[in-house]
């Protein structure tokens, strides 16, 4: 039995061998293909977006964007004032193609029985005052420990999208200096 197995083995590694052999070499063709798509690469470079396109995570600042909106489908200097206005709090999501940031819940030292958690839309390309929603959430504890929704004065909203605003002019400002 051992025999037949290695006669099998052999018989293979044969067949692959000539196999094998058999795709090496050949004559190279004459014929020249025209491919329409080498001349859109050339002119429009790898990008689908054309020329460099895409996201640069490496960007140190090089290039600065005029029109606020370079990567990201939202406004960029909205995007980057969201979230240093918010940067004290953990981040459950942050969408750069949506313009979406989610908190996770945060508790002040000095408030520790409350918590506060924050979402921010950012609604287009443009930077204005109603390019930006703010919903503030707060939460109290009750006497078991437990925590229940609370109502949060509706000009918590309002200061914090006038903070990212204001921090959106400032990056603005600086980007065109």
């Amino acid at each position: 039995m051992t025999n037949l197995t290695s006669f099998v083995r052999l018989a293979f590694i044969a067949l692959l061998s000539i196999f094998l052999l058999a795709c090496e070499g050949g004559k190279e063709s004459d014929l020249i293909y025209d491919n329409p798509s080498d001349e859109r690469y050339a002119k429009y470079g790898g990008s689908i977006l054309g020329g460099d396109g895409g996201v640069n995570l490496l960007d140190l600042g090089n290039n600065k964007p005029q029109d606020g909106g370079a990567g990201v489908g939202v406004n960029s200097f909205l995007w980057r004032a969201s979230l240093d206005t918010i940067a004290f709090m953990p981040l459950t999501s942050a969408d750069p193609f949506g313009g979406v940031i989610i908190t996770d819940w945060y508790s002040p030292d000095e408030t520790k029985p409350e918590r506060f958690k924050v979402n921010v839309f950012i609604l287009g390309r443009d930077l204005r005052a109603d390019g930006v929603r703010a919903s503030v959430f707060k939460q109290q504890r009750d006497v078991t420990g437990s925590w229940i929704d609370a109502k949060v004065d509706p000009k918590t909203g309002t200061e914090l999208e006038d903070a990212i605003l204001t921090r959106a002019r400032q990056l603005r400002i600086a980007s065109s200096e």
